[in-house]
């Protein structure tokens, strides 16, 4: 019986040795250029569908045809070009995993390629979609990277730039501006991730009163001394100072001088504190000109005095 047992217990040992080492077979992976996806191994096969740069592959299998490396490769079905799960080949020398020496620095170069692209007015069109996937596949399987945190800020920057240009509103996505903040506290991502959610505190009309301006005048100014060494610092206080400098006007309009002129001299003392921290910044001659602007009590929002 005890050794009916022990043999039992080696075969069940030797089944997940073997679905243990099938696991790790299975490599998570990325593709760095567009390129059909193949029925089998070999250029002369059937093409199942396009695969674009940057989606995520888990690697089944590999093998060799036509002298050249091949991959076979699932994508899963909850990636937004995907319905339902596929399989297919590739050829191995567009995809790089973890093991890829450098992958995290191929990957990502051709994320910056795939953004420049998308700036670009004749880019290759889908090149900002590009840059997203191939952005989050770094911070996905290059985790330690030196580059992952500024990957997984450039992805979702991307995603809320893609929100903002279409119908949806940014809600949506503000969850992975969030997630770079908790993951890298304290970091350049972090504090960039932190601007571009301030976006969402703005209001979407002023209507000529102060309430608006105000707040968000506060919103700048706090962002600038909880992060004053980020590269968003300077352009905060500049638009802290600029929506003081419209408070001014708004209160002449409504014929209140003492807030006005408070608001005024708050506007000034901000593009002051533009000045003395970030000098080599472009933003030391914009807050230049808003304060002479301030100090000749030159009309900056609404129709100017007669």
């Amino acid at each position: 019986m005890v050794k009916h047992w022990k043999k039992l217990s080696l075969a069940l040992l030797l089944v997940l040795s073997i679905a243990s080492s099938s696991a790790a077979d299975k490599q998570r992976a990325t593709l760095i250029r567009e390129e059909y996806l193949y029925s089998s191994a070999g250029a002369n096969s059937q093409k199942l569908s396009q695969v674009n740069r940057g989606t995520a592959l888990t690697v089944l299998e590999t093998s060799t045809a036509d002298g050249q490396p091949w991959m076979k490769v699932s994508m899963a079905a909850d990636q937004a070009e995907v319905s339902k799960e596929v399989t297919g080949w590739l050829p191995g020398k567009l995809i790089v995993n973890a093991s890829t020496p450098n992958g995290d620095m191929i990957v990502f170069g051709q994320a910056v390629d795939s953004e420049h692209q998308a700036e670009e007015r004749s880019g290759r069109k889908g090149a900002a979609e590009d840059a997203l996937r191939l952005y989050s596949r770094v911070a996905e399987l290059f985790p330690q990277s030196e580059v992952a945190a500024e990957a997984m800020w450039r992805a979702a920057d991307i995603r809320w730039q893609l929100a903002k240009a279409s119908s949806s509103g940014t809600q949506p996505v503000e969850k992975y501006l969030q997630e770079v903040i908790d993951k890298y506290p304290q970091s350049k991502p972090a504090d960039l991730a932190a601007f571009d959610l301030l976006e969402g505190k703005m209001c979407p009309e002023w209507r000529g009163l102060p309430d608006c301006p105000e707040k968000e005048s506060v919103l700048y100014e706090q962002y600038a001394r909880e992060h004053p060494q980020s590269p968003k610092a300077a352009e905060a206080l500049f638009d802290a100072a600029w929506r003081q400098a419209t408070l001014a006007d708004i209160y002449r309009l409504g014929e209140d001088r003492d807030k006005s002129e408070a608001a005024r001299k708050k506007a000034i003392a901000l593009t002051q504190q533009i000045q003395n921290q970030y000098s080599q910044s472009d933003w030391k001659p914009r807050a230049l000109s808003l304060a002479y602007k301030l100090q000749q009590k030159i009309v900056l929002y609404g129709p100017a005095e007669d």
